[in-house]
């Protein structure tokens, strides 16, 4: 029997990057891609999954190419849905690409890599008391990083950039103003960078540089043999 994995995203996530990345072990026939937002108008996103009181809202990008707030809790009621249908088709890997503060999720024969519970400690086991700067691309997930890298011995610094509406000077700049700030390791914490990021800023900057969808893909492919 070949493996075979599906990669799970929220909104419009570009999954065409790290492909090469999970294609070592198996054929890109293997993998599918599912997005539960992505196909859909912004008007239908909002008439399922509008924020109601009581609900916290979640940042997404949209087919229209711009962000929408959403209610976390409906969207992990449908990815918890969508999983379940997945589990049920007999695929042996089921990634989340989404760095977005999901949970309760679960396969029950699947393998569920999910980032948020993957990645800090992950990161923590590899910078070991390293000062690390993170670049964020959007104001509104600032609230969530406190919470997801207080495994990190030192806590982090933070910049803004963001990988699809930023130019490559800004990132440049996010990434200087850490190093400024003492950092000595950055992570580029937003599934929306690609390894051509990473590749600007260890060279601009001559610093290591963390890449999270490529150390969800990585994993994912050690998964897949």
């Amino acid at each position: 029997m070949k493996a075979t994995l599906a990669i799970l995203t929220i909104g419009v996530v570009p999954v065409s990057e790290v492909l090469p990345l999970l294609t070592e072990h198996v054929s890109e026939q293997q993998i599918t891609h599912l997005s539960l937002l992505g196909k859909m108008s912004r008007e239908e996103v909002m008439e399922d999954y509008a924020v109601e009181a009581g609900e916290d809202p979640l940042a997404t990008l949209l087919s229209d190419g711009k962000l929408a707030h959403v209610s976390r809790q409906k969207i992990e009621r449908s990815l918890q849905g969508v999983i379940e249908v997945l589990d049920n088709q007999g695929y042996d890997v089921i990634l989340l690409m989404s760095t977005a503060p999901i949970k309760g999720l679960m396969a029950r024969n699947a393998i569920l890599l999910e980032p948020m519970r993957i990645i800090p400690p992950l990161v923590a086991s590899i910078v070991d008391g390293h000062q690390v700067g993170v670049i964020v691309p959007i104001e509104e997930l600032m609230d969530n990083q406190e919470a997801k890298w207080h495994v990190l011995e030192k806590v982090p610094l933070y910049a803004l950039a963001n990988p699809f509406w930023d130019s490559e000077a800004k990132l440049i700049a996010a990434g200087k103003e850490l190093l400024e700030r003492g950092a000595d390791v950055l992570i580029l914490d937003c599934l929306g960078f690609h390894q051509h990021h990473r590749d600007l800023l260890q060279k601009a900057l001559d610093v290591p540089v963390l890449l999270s969808n490529v150390l969800m893909a990585r994993l994912a492919s050690e998964l897949l043999v």
